[in-house]
C-alpha cells in the first residue's frame, strides 16, 4: 500500500465510524428514547403508531450502521494486522458475530410494528394483548442488543491491546478502547444477571464507550496511522 492509500484507508474507516456513532445515537436517543414509555405497553404502542415513519427510520438507521460496520471492521483488521495477525483476526471474528447478532435483532423492532398495523385479522384480538406483544418485542430487542454488545466488548479489548502494542497508533487510544471493552462487558452481563442493580448504572458505564470510540474515529480521520512505522 502507498502512503496515500494508507492515509485514505484510515480516514475512510474513521468517517464510516462516525456514521456508525451518529446512526446509533439516532436510533437509541431520538427514536426509541423518544417513543418508548418504560413499563407502559399501551402508551408505547400509541407513540409508535402515531410516529410510525420515525420508528421505521430508526430501524433503517440501525441497518445503515451495520452496513458501515463491515468495511470498518475490515479496515481496522488491515491496520492492526502488523501488530498481531492472529489477535487481529480474533477481533475481526468477534466483530462479525456482533454485527450479525445486532442486524438480525432488528427484526424484533419490525415485529413491534406488526401488532399495531390495524390489519383486519387483528381486530379479533384484545388491543391490550396486541400492545403487550409489541412491547415484548421491544424488550426482546433490548436483550438481543446487549447480547451483541458482549461480542463487541471482546473486540475492543483485543483491538485496544493491539493498538497499545503497535508503534503506529497512540497507546492512550488503545487504553481507552480496553476500558470501553470492560464497560460493555460489565454493563451487558450486569443487565442480564442483575438488571435492577445495573440499569441505573448503564448510562455511566456507556460513557467511556462513547468517549473511546469517538476518540478512535476522530484520530483515524485527522491523524490516521504513522505510515513509516506501519509499513515494515
Amino acid at each position: 500500500m502507498t502512503d496515500i492509500s494508507i492515509k485514505n484507508t484510515a480516514r475512510t474507516a474513521g468517517l464510516l465510524y462516525l456514521v456508525i456513532i451518529a446512526a446509533g445515537m439516532f436510533g437509541v436517543l431520538f427514536v426509541r428514547g423518544r417513543l418508548i414509555v418504560a413499563g407502559d405497553p399501551a402508551a408505547t404502542a400509541h407513540q409508535i403508531a402515531g410516529h410510525e415513519s420515525l420508528w421505521r427510520a430508526g430501524i433503517a438507521g440501525d441497518l445503515v450502521m451495520h452496513l458501515c460496520d463491515i468495511p470498518v471492521m475490515l479496515i481496522i483488521y488491515v491496520l492492526l494486522r502488523p501488530a498481531g495477525r492472529r489477535l487481529a483476526l480474533l477481533a475481526l471474528l468477534f466483530n462479525i458475530v456482533q454485527t450479525a447478532v445486532l442486524a438480525a435483532n432488528k427484526l424484533n423492532l419490525v415485529a413491534a410494528l406488526l401488532p399495531l398495523s390495524n390489519q383486519a385479522y387483528l381486530k379479533a384480538v384484545d388491543p391490550q394483548i396486541l400492545y403487550t406483544q409489541s412491547y415484548l418485542a421491544i424488550r426482546l430487542h433490548d436483550i438481543g442488543f446487549g447480547a451483541g454488545l458482549l461480542f463487541f466488548g471482546m473486540t475492543l479489548l483485543v483491538n485496544g491491546y493491539l493498538i497499545r502494542k503497535s508503534t503506529y497508533l497512540p497507546k492512550v487510544i488503545g487504553t481507552l478502547l480496553q476500558v470501553a471493552g470492560f464497560s460493555y462487558l460489565a454493563a451487558n452481563f450486569g443487565l442480564l444477571l442483575a438488571p435492577q442493580f445495573f440499569a441505573p448504572l448503564s448510562v455511566w458505564l456507556m460513557l467511556p464507550c462513547f468517549l473511546a470510540e469517538l476518540s478512535f474515529a476522530l484520530w483515524l480521520v485527522f491523524k490516521g496511522v504513522n505510515e513509516e512505522k506501519w509499513k515494515p
